[in-house]
C-alpha cells in the first residue's frame, strides 16, 4: 500500500510566461514570433519528465493554473505521493519536450487509473482499449500518457487524485471494490467535471444480481479475504515449472502430463506462447518440427485433442530467423541455411505434411496474431473439446 503521509515539496518559483491561447495574436505576447521563423531543435528530456509533460499537455480549451514546478513534483502533490510511487507510462511520441517546465503545451491527454488494489485490472483494461487506437497514438494526433495510482484506500487521497485529474483534464478510470469509495469517486468526478469510468462496478452488480448475493466490497488481498496463496496460485506455479522443463521437446515421456501440446517449426512462437498459457495455469509442452529429426512417438500416443499445430507465413518466418541468426552471430555463416527462403519453405511444407497426417490437430496461423490472440483461440478449442462441444470443422486453420 502506498504511503499516506504527504511529502514536503520545495518552494515553487514564479510561473513562467504562459503561451498564447488559441486565437490570440502574436502582438499580445511578450515575445512575438513569425510563423515562418525557424525554431531551434528541442532537446529530449528524461522519459519520466517526458511522461509528466504529456500529462500536463491537454486540449481542454481552457487555461489551466500552471505553476513552475517540475512535473515529478507536480505528481508528488497528488495524494501526497513521492514521485517514485506514481507509475507513469506513455503511448505518445517522445519528441517535443524541452526537459524544462516552460509552460509549453504539447499535444496529448492523460488517463488516470485508480485502484484500491494493485491496479492490474484497470491497467490491463486501459491497455486493451488503447490497442484500438494504435493508428493515431504515436505522433498522429491523439497521444496519450497513463498514470497508475494503486492501493488507494483512503477517501482523502482519492479526492486529491480526482481534483488533480480535473485540473489536468484527465480521464479517470477506477476499480474500487468498496461501494462507498466507488460512489464517492463518481460524485466527485461529476462535481469537478472529470470524465470517468467505473470498470468493476457494472460487472459486480450484474453478477451479484445473477447470483442473488451481495459482494464483499473488499479489494483482493484485504483483511477478511482468503489468502492470495490459494490453490489456483500454486496450480499456476506448478504449471510454469512444468512448462519450462518441457520446453523445446525436452522430456518427451512427460507429454501425457501436459494439458496442451504445441508443435511447429522453429520460430513460430511456441515458447512464449507456452509460458503465457502456463501463467494461466495450463501445463504446456512444445515439440519442434525439424527436417531430418523424427518426432517423438509419445506425441502420437497421447490424447490427440491436446495437440495444436502452429504455422506461419514463410516471408515473415524468414525475417524472424534472419534476426535470430544475426543476434547469435550466425549471419555470416555460409554453411547454415536456417534463414534461407528455400529451406524455410521446404520446412513449412514438411510440417504441413505432418499436419495433414494428423487431421485432428487444429492448425493455427500465427503470422498476424499476438500471443494473447493465439492463446485465446487455443483455449477456446481446448475447452470446447474438453466439454465435448461440437466443432464445425476439424483440421481447420484458425
Amino acid at each position: 500500500m502506498l504511503a499516506s503521509t504527504s511529502c514536503s515539496l520545495p518552494k515553487t518559483q514564479p510561473p513562467p510566461p504562459a503561451p498564447p491561447l488559441p486565437g490570440q495574436s502574436d502582438q499580445q505576447t511578450s515575445q512575438p514570433r513569425s510563423p515562418r521563423e525557424p525554431q531551434a531543435p528541442k532537446l529530449k528530456g528524461s522519459s519520466k519528465l517526458n511522461n509528466w509533460s504529456r500529462a500536463r499537455a491537454i486540449r481542454s480549451g481552457r487555461k489551466l493554473d500552471r505553476t513552475a514546478r517540475s512535473p515529478p513534483q507536480a505528481a508528488a502533490q497528488v495524494a501526497g505521493y513521492p514521485p517514485s510511487l506514481v507509475q507513469t507510462g506513455g503511448a505518445s511520441d517522445s519528441e517535443g519536450f524541452t526537459g524544462e517546465d516552460d509552460g509549453e503545451v504539447t499535444e496529448g491527454k492523460a488517463i488516470y487509473m485508480v485502484s484500491d488494489g494493485t491496479g492490474w485490472t484497470a491497467e490491463h483494461a486501459v491497455s486493451a482499449a488503447l490497442g484500438q487506437f494504435e493508428h493515431c497514438l504515436v505522433n498522429r494526433g491523439c497521444s496519450v500518457s497513463t498514470h497508475l495510482f494503486s492501493g488507494i484506500d483512503d477517501i482523502e487521497h482519492l479526492m486529491e487524485i480526482v481534483k488533480h485529474a480535473g485540473k489536468e483534464g484527465a480521464l479517470l478510470v477506477y476499480t474500487l471494490a468498496d461501494p462507498s469509495m466507488a460512489a464517492s469517486c463518481k460524485k466527485a468526478c461529476e462535481l469537478w467535471g472529470v470524465p470517468s469510468l467505473d470498470v468493476l462496478g457494472p460487472i459486480i452488480e450484474a453478477i451479484g444480481s445473477h447470483l442473488g448475493v451481495s459482494p464483499l466490497g473488499l479489494p483482493r488481498g484485504a483483511a477478511g479475504r482468503k489468502s492470495t496463496l490459494s490453490e489456483d496460485y500454486f496450480r499456476r506455479i506448478e504449471a510454469i515449472e512444468f512448462t519450462i522443463k518441457q520446453d523445446d521437446g525436452a522430456l518427451p515421456h512427460n507429454l501425457h502430463k501436459a494439458d496442451i501440446v504445441l508443435t511447429g517449426v522453429s520460430r513460430t512462437g511456441k515458447t512464449p506462447l507456452s509460458i503465457y498459457l502456463a501463467q494461466k495455469g495450463y501445463k504446456v509442452a512444445n515439440v519442434p518440427i525439424v527436417m531430418g529429426i523424427e518426432l517423438p512417438k509419445t506425441l502420437f500416443e497421447i490424447d490427440q485433442d491436446k495437440v495444436f499445430g502452429l504455422t506461419i507465413n514463410p516471408v515473415v518466418l524468414q525475417s524472424i530467423r534472419r534476426t535470430r541468426a544475426k543476434s547469435m552471430g550466425l549471419a555470416e555463416d555460409k554453411s547454415s541455411n536456417y534463414s534461407e527462403m528455400d529451406y524455410v519453405k521446404e520446412e513449412l511444407e514438411y510440417a504441413g505434411k505432418i499436419f495433414a497426417q494428423n487431421p485432428t490437430w487444429p492448425i493455427i496461423e500465427v503470422t498476424s496474431k499476438a500471443i494473447e490472440e493465439t492463446a485465446a483461440v487455443i483455449l477456446r478449442l481446448y475447452h470446447d473439446r474438453k466439454h465435448k462441444y461440437s466443432m464445425p470443422r476439424i483440421s481447420k486453420r484458425y
